[in-house]
């Protein structure tokens, strides 16, 4: 593993310069791009006069702060049927203050999509100026909460700053773009979710359009903004639509509301496109936690909702989120906790959830069934059962038929079963024709099956087993057909001739009449029958839904690979009769290949013994994962991290509060103005000190009165006067402090206040939501005579940390003396033990150092796990080798794991842990028990360098 030397800003100008320099040489000597053409009609996108489903996730590299990482989520949607990644592209994330944009290390946009192309990913590019995304200020910059524009608008003032965000970006999109051949770059969405028609909205959009088109982006514009821009100034070409059926509320995650009929929102001569359809849900500070919300978008959701609307002709899907990641720093909402998991496929430590199964078997079924591509719809099939209903729809060139057999109430969740009546070529069927079976339909489940079509050069004529995938590999096709476990499949395929049938493994019956040869067996396992006597030899294997979670497939210039068996396949590629896979294993070591003219066999680089298995595949047995044992942390120090309490701190090179106007939407209760944001303070914690005098002739105040806005339910502020703990306010309360009579000393008196901005709203109604104000709202003395306070205030330093960039840090004391990356004198920190029983108000920084040697060769997902006896009452941020990657609040939650992603943490050196606790009130117990918690381990061959 590489370690990348930290680097400061000018050395980075200096390499971009040489990189650039390198690339426009390497470019002259290369060969010309192919340029493609990409168009649409109202069945389905094309490229290059070929139709082509669009089966899309969102992913978001601001998310994921480890670049060496991005080509795992793209291979891992590629195997799981993707063909293209939809990617928000923040400002704030690029541009720390006006003019300055930041496009290098883990902001490296060129990279991604480079990944992106290499794994063979579309891209569905969304650059806003706004995104929303549950991102600070909807992914406008912070230093934009200083402009008094109006967001979202052809105001002037607020076009001139989003072109320059959009001349950046477009700049790097228009070098990616499949139109000129350079890259993968498919379709160009404009702003998000905004849906104002009116001539103003219009007139911002058709700005918008009008900029990209200027700034060479060359691909379909298209948008989610629900029929707003279909015609008229300011439409884009494929106009989709963006739809959360299910809603957000995961503590009931087993109820369900009724899937929408997405053909009503068809638009004339454009694709069906769903271009952010629900992939899962997010959960706000004391939630129920990620795990509920994805059981409330379950596989099930995804087999019942994303099924529908293929049926109802959509032809490009886009789900958000397919891969949340991590708001590390201080990215998130305030409504919204660090992790953002959002219940998806792809969990946020890498790992499946059930829903990426379901995923995947729909994406291979897309695929392989191209004729899904073109359909109208037709009469449906007639069903004995009427608690269910068929939705049906035709291929007008093929005549290939689609019938989704589903629940006639989407939410019911009875087991049912029916016969099918069906009108083919080859006549009219009743299926399943086998007495004492049918079809049956579980609870919140749809069956999406096939008729009159082709499986290679076999006609199948019916089959009550679902598609997953067929192939023709070398002079055979093999084709993978489903069901749930434990019901009955039948098959019906088309031959003059009887064929010759070999069961080959399972228990399966034959049956042979006019109309071909009938197939009956029951979903159990996976199944192999080989049948002889058509063109080319047919393989079926017939099996059960969790058998298809071990089916992995890989396209290659010579033709299809199947692999059954191990936990992923990320490639596959010829070199002369080798075969080289790349992929995950687990501790099933058995797999099963099949691949035309491979002689030889390599797995991640290492050859593998082959044998001829009776389906005339590969038997391999491949590498298995080491254990891993994680140390414990309990080599713990620990210093003080509030000087900023005590009277005597030197407070006078912070800023002084003497503003009398704010560039907020918030009205100040007291002036000066004491907004976080209007003294350029964004991110994490702000101190404030207010000074007052006592002699003869000022009488003391009695107290103060604060009103204070950190943003939603994780906020928090601390008071001290003269070093002496007042007490805390959680939410955005109202606080009322008396100040003793005895805490009051003559001459100078100070107040400490500790705040802390918990992000900023976004602006999804162009009000301006994102310069709502952050820190003390009203200051107001109490007494009769009291003397005003004046106020001094320090947050975060900006440009602390140029390579983690303006989210990283707040304004602690530690952060601001950059404690998590430079710690300083060893003496300065003491021994410490976990859990802490401390019992004093303020900031403490803990501290240790953790060796990791992981076995090599796998990929160990690895996170921080913070547990907590009931009733402590404190607050931590989390720092990994100078990271932020994670805040936690140990009376709210829910939140106690923190996945780290490699790169961040190096599982082959030394990692420094450093947690800033802020404890809110005075009762024993500080920080709980942090340890090390593995996700999951698996042979790979993910390496990934350092991002430190």
């Amino acid at each position: 593993m590489k370690h990348r030397p930290w680097i400061k800003a000018a050395l980075v100008a200096g390499n971009l310069a040489c990189a650039a320099a390198a690339s426009a040489s390497a470019a002259a000597a290369a060969p010309a791009p192919t340029a493609h053409r990409i168009g649409f009609d109202k069945y389905s996108f094309q490229i290059d006069g070929k139709r082509v489903y669009l089966w899309s996730g969102e992913v978001h590299p601001y998310r994921l702060p480890s670049p060496g990482l991005w080509p795992d989520i793209f291979q891992k949607m590629k195997a799981a049927g993707f063909n293209t990644a939809s990617i928000y592209f923040s400002w704030g994330y690029h541009s720390p203050r006006e003019g300055q944009y930041d496009f290098s290390g883990v902001r490296d946009l060129d990279r991604l999509l480079d990944d992106a192309r290499d794994a063979g990913i579309y891209v569905i590019a969304r650059p806003g100026p706004y995104i929303n995304a549950e991102v600070d200020s909807g992914g406008f910059p912070l230093w934009l909460t200083e402009k008094p524009v109006k967001n979202r608008s052809p105001d002037p003032a607020y076009l001139k700053l989003a072109d320059q965000w959009m001349t950046q970006i477009d700049r790097i999109l228009a070098r990616h773009q499949l139109s000129d051949g350079r890259g993968t770059v498919i379709a160009y969405q404009v702003e998000n979710e905004y849906y104002n028609g009116s001539p103003a909205g219009r007139a911002y959009m058709q700005h918008l359009e009008d900029k990209a088109r200027a700034d060479g982006i060359t691909v379909p514009l298209v948008g989610n903004h629900n029929a707003t821009f279909v015609s008229g100034k300011g439409a884009v070409e494929v106009s989709g639509w963006d739809y959360y059926p299910q809603g957000f509320d995961c503590s009931h995650p087993s109820q369900w509301k009724p899937a929408p009929d997405m053909a009503e929102h068809r638009f004339a001569g454009e694709p069906l496109f769903t271009a952010e359809f629900q992939g899962g849900a997010f959960d706000p500070w004391g939630g129920p936690g990620y795990a509920r919300c994805a059981q409330l978008i379950s596989d099930r959701f995804a087999n019942v909702f994303y099924k529908q609307n293929i049926a109802a002709g959509a032809t490009a899907q886009n789900f958000y989120m397919l891969f949340g990641g991590t708001s590390w720093g201080w990215q998130a909402i305030p409504q919204n906790y660090t992790s953002y998991d959002y219940g998806a496929a792809i969990t946020e430590s890498r790992q499946f959830d059930p829903k990426y199964y379901e995923d995947k078997r729909i994406g291979y079924f897309l695929h392989a069934a191209t004729p899904i591509t073109k359909t109208d719809a037709m009469a449906p099939g007639r069903l004995d059962n009427p608690r269910l209903v068929d939705r049906a729809r035709i291929n007008p060139d093929t005549g290939t038929q689609f019938h989704l057999v589903h629940q006639g109430d989407s939410t019911a969740s009875a087991v049912e079963q029916t016969h099918l009546a069906l009108s083919l070529k080859e006549g009219a069927f009743e299926v399943p024709q086998q007495a004492g079976t049918a079809i049956t339909v579980d609870g919140r489940e749809g069956k999406l099956l096939v008729a009159d079509a082709m499986l290679g050069a076999t006609r199948m004529v019916y089959s009550t087993s679902e598609l997953m995938t067929d192939a023709t590999i070398g002079d055979r096709d093999i084709a993978v057909l489903y069901g749930r476990r434990g019901t009955d499949g039948e098959t019906l395929l088309g031959f003059a001739a009887r064929p010759k049938v070999t069961v080959l493994s399972g228990q399966v019956t034959q049956h042979w009449g006019k109309n071909g040869l009938r197939l009956d067996y029951r979903h159990d396992g996976l199944a192999r029958v080989l049948v002889e006597g058509g063109p080319r030899p047919l393989l079926l294997l017939l099996g059960d839904d969790q058998a298809t979670e071990r089916v992995w497939r890989q396209d290659t210039p010579r033709g299809p690979v199947l692999l059954l068996g191990s936990h992923l396949l990320r490639s596959a590629r010829y070199d002369g009769s080798t075969l080289a896979l790349t992929g995950d294993g687990d501790s099933d070591a058995h797999a099963e290949l099949f691949a035309a003219g491979a002689a030889a066999v390599r797995w991640n680089g290492q050859p593998l013994a082959v044998a001829r298995t009776a389906s005339d595949g590969l038997a391999l047995t491949l590498p298995v994962p080491q254990p891993v044992v994680l140390p414990a942390l309990d080599h713990w120090t620990r210093r003080a991290g509030a000087p900023e309490i005590a009277r005597g701190f030197d407070d006078a090179k912070w800023r002084v509060a003497n503003l009398t106007t704010t560039r907020s939407v918030t009205r100040p209760g007291t002036l000066p103005v004491l907004f976080a944001d209007d003294y350029g303070f964004h991110t994490g914690n702000t101190w404030y000190r207010g000074h007052f005098t006592v002699d003869a002739r000022h009488a003391a105040p009695t107290g103060l009165r604060l009103k204070v806005m950190s943003g939603g339910n994780g906020g928090a502020y601390s008071v001290w006067l003269n070093g002496h703990f007042l007490g805390s306010v959680t939410r955005n309360d109202v606080g009322s402090f008396g100040f003793p009579a005895g805490m009051i000393v003559p001459g100078d008196n100070v107040v400490s206040v500790l705040t802390v901005d918990m992000g900023h709203e976004e602006d999804y109604d162009s009000t301006g939501e994102n310069r709502t104000a952050r820190g003390i709202v009203s200051a107001e003395p109490l007494g009769a005579d009291a003397r005003a306070i004046t106020w001094r205030l320090q947050g975060a330093i900006a440009d602390e940390d140029p390579q983690r960039g303006p989210y990283n840090f707040g304004g602690l004391y530690g952060e601001r003396q950059g404690w998590p990356l430079h710690p300083g004198p060893a003496a300065d920190w003491q021994p410490a033990t976990l859990p802490s029983a401390d019992a004093t108000p303020g900031v403490t920084w803990y501290r240790a150092s953790v060796p990791l040697d992981l076995p090599r060769g796998q990929d160990t997902s690895l996170g921080l796990q913070i547990k907590d006896a009931p009733g402590r009452h404190y607050r931590a941020t989390i720092f990994v080798n100078g990271w932020q990657m994670g805040n936690y609040i140990a009376d709210l939650g829910p939140q106690h794991r923190f996945p780290i992603p490699d790169g961040v943490i190096d599982p082959h050196g030394n990692n420094d842990i450093t947690i800033a606790v802020w404890k809110t009130d005075a009762s024993p117990g500080g920080l709980g028990t942090v340890s090390l918690v593995d996700f999951g381990s698996y042979t790979s061959p993910v390496d990934v360098d350092t991002v430190r």
